[in-house]
């Protein structure tokens, strides 16, 4: 019966074994992590809505008229056709994490070329796209160029 009663009992980690062998000795590096607290990883639910942001905004639009609206702490995105100003509210600010006052959605139409007879689009885009322009919060700001 002995033998059974041995592959019953729970196996101790060798940091219980020691302290239990050692009880007058203790051991401070043993102590230290059972006391330290693990870093704080990002959730499930977070890093799902972090990879959603860069589903709903193609790239930021830096263009000329762009960096004038950014000194108004307006920044534009260019954006897929099928999203809405609530999500990219939340896409900016999971993104960025800074505070979004406004959004506003322009959608720009395909401009129509032509090469003699034949006719086409610009850039051969037949859909054209989508460009959010956002409002930050006093105080925020977004560096879309990095240094």
């Amino acid at each position: 019966m002995s033998l059974l009663d041995k592959f019953k009992k729970k196996k101790e980690s060798p940091e219980i074994k020691k302290d239990v062998k050692d009880k007058n000795i203790k051991d401070d590096s043993i102590s230290d992590k059972k006391k330290e607290i693990p870093e704080k990883k990002l959730s499930k639910s977070d890093m799902k809505r972090k990879s959603l942001g860069y589903n709903i905004i193609k790239e930021p639009c830096i263009t000329e008229k762009a960096t004038f609206l950014a000194e108004q702490n307006k920044y534009v995105f260019k954006v897929y056709p099928n999203v809405n100003k609530i999500e990219v509210k939340k896409a900016i600010e999971s993104i960025y994490n800074s505070k979004v006052a406004n959004v506003h959605i322009i959608h720009v139409s395909p401009k129509r070329r032509r090469l003699g007879r034949r006719e086409g689009w610009r850039n051969g885009l037949k859909k054209g796209f989508k460009k959010a322009i956002v409002t930050l919060k006093k105080g925020e700001k977004i560096e879309l160029m990095p240094r």
